[in-house]
């Protein structure tokens, strides 16, 4: 936890500084504009609230459903396949697939914007897929297979997605 807590820091401390490094060179004409700033803190800040709702959502369900007895905090030991996990397998991650875009659109960094945290973005989903899906399955086995290949990784459904960053989170409907 505490090594991707490191992971999360560097990116996006890195990926900041590296832009804004980088914006000197290729876009200093926009570092100095106002309405360019502002335009894309606003974005920024829209797009934040949204990572913010996803991962409230979902660390609020898991919580919920995906515990049995004494669990540490930020651990489950129940495979948990409703709300939105019906419907994607790692919705909490498609949110904060979107956290260095709204970082560096309230930095205002387009160097960040376009290169840097497309590739934050892209070595995400390999661990996604090389770290948390053989974690996952080691936690929860052929319970966690079966699900794999029933509900996709990430789902862009209109209903999901409305699920995933509503305002409130459902109340416990699905116990």
């Amino acid at each position: 936890m505490i090594a991707r807590l490191i992971v999360w820091v560097v990116m996006l401390i890195g990926g900041g500084a590296l832009g804004l490094w980088l914006d000197t060179r290729w876009f200093p004409q926009l570092l100095r504009s106002i309405p360019f700033h502002l335009v894309t803190l606003v974005l920024g800040a829209l797009l934040l609230n949204l990572v913010l709702r996803a991962s409230r959502n979902t660390g609020r369900w898991l919580a919920r459903h995906g515990r049995e007895g004494e669990v540490a905090r930020m651990e489950t030991n129940r495979l948990v396949r409703s709300g939105v996990y019906g419907c994607m397998r790692h919705p909490m991650h498609l949110g904060l697939l979107l956290f260095p875009l709204a970082v560096a659109l309230i930095l205002g960094s387009p160097s960040f914007v376009m290169l840097i945290a497309p590739l934050e973005m892209l070595f995400m989903l390999v661990m996604i897929k090389v770290v948390e899906e053989p974690e996952a399955l080691r936690k929860f086995g052929d319970s966690y297979r079966l699900y794999r290949q029933e509900v996709p990784m990430f789902n862009l459904h209109p209903d999901c997605l409305r699920e995933l960053f509503a305002a409130d989170i459902k109340k416990d409907a699905e116990k």
